[in-house]
């Protein structure tokens, strides 16, 4: 199976809903590695998955939703190149502008 990497930018009411903490949960049920982040403009949250081309999409296909509470308005998705750096999934802090 292919592996990929995908950097995700998951905008609208997705910080204050426990985006992050469902995304990572998701994320690991499917053996997916990255990181997930808000951004300071309280309505994107950044994410970077890597994984099994299969497993990774299954993910990406519940960022279009995302948990209870949410109301995902769109989803840009980059496809990087396979670099296999990650051992887990981490909830990283937001950035500081």
């Amino acid at each position: 199976m292919a592996k990929v990497r995908v950097h995700l930018l998951i905008r609208g009411r997705v910080q204050g809903v426990n985006f992050r903490r469902s995304m990572r949960d998701v994320a690991l049920r499917y053996g997916v590695y990255g990181w997930v982040r808000n951004l300071p403009d309280h309505t994107t949250v950044e994410a970077v998955l890597e994984g099994e081309e299969w497993a990774v999409h299954k993910v990406l296909e519940w960022a279009r939703v995302g948990p209870p509470g949410a109301k995902v308005e769109g989803v840009d998705v980059v496809f990087e190149d396979f670099r296999g750096e990650f051992t887990d999934f981490k909830i990283l802090p937001t950035p500081r502008q």
